[in-house]
């Protein structure tokens, strides 16, 4: 079971093993109560809040909370915005097991999960700040323009992307980040040297 831990990262590129085991009990859940999109939309409303709060972020990977305090106000967030259910008990399983950081990773699981039954292609799409509805709307016309159909986007925040983004697809990476730029020129000019 250490090894499980070790694999939970919130700065993680894939989905780790937990994180897929959450996401495929939840979708199986979700599919025996007839409630598939429902949980979708619950899911995509809290990847929305984790994406763009960054108070939220750190509670939930703030590991010294005790899982009483942390159930609490967790429970009462997803009472705010609308999350019950299977999804609501999904987060009190996380949080019971002291998995709660492993969230962001089962919400992106479950997504590409989905995606998969559903015959569209995942982009796993990484970049500094929150996506705006109009980047997410010309990042899935660019990548239609190039080749990929019905395409589904799973969006994860990285700071230190700096700007730019990185766009996993299949095996394909399209990396604009600052951060490679920079790390691109470190290298040109080490070669120089």
């Amino acid at each position: 079971m250490a090894s499980e831990a070790t694999n939970v990262s919130p700065h993680a590129n894939h989905p780790s093993g937990l994180a897929q085991r959450y996401a495929l009990a939840l979708l199986e859940l979700a599919k025996d109560r007839k409630t598939v999109d429902a949980t979708a939309d619950e899911l995509e409303s809290l990847r929305k809040l984790i994406a763009s709060d960054a108070g939220f972020r750190a509670f939930i990977e703030d590991p010294r909370l005790d899982a009483t305090a942390q159930q609490r106000a967790t429970f009462a967030i997803l009472e705010k915005i609308g999350v019950s259910g299977a999804v609501r008990n999904l987060v009190g399983v996380l949080i019971a097991n002291r998995r709660l950081v492993a969230l962001p990773q089962v919400i992106a699981a479950f997504a590409a999960l989905l995606a998969e039954q559903r015959g569209q292609q995942t982009a796993e799409v990484s970049s500094a700040h929150p996506l705006t509805d109009v980047q997410r709307t010309q990042l899935t016309a660019r990548l239609t323009e190039a080749g990929f159909s019905n395409v589904k986007l799973v969006e994860r925040v990285d700071p230190a992307l700096l700007g730019g983004l990185v766009v996993r697809i299949g095996s394909r990476l399209f990396d604009s980040s600052i951060k490679s730029k920079l790390q691109r020129l470190q290298y040109a000019m080490k070669g120089a040297a």
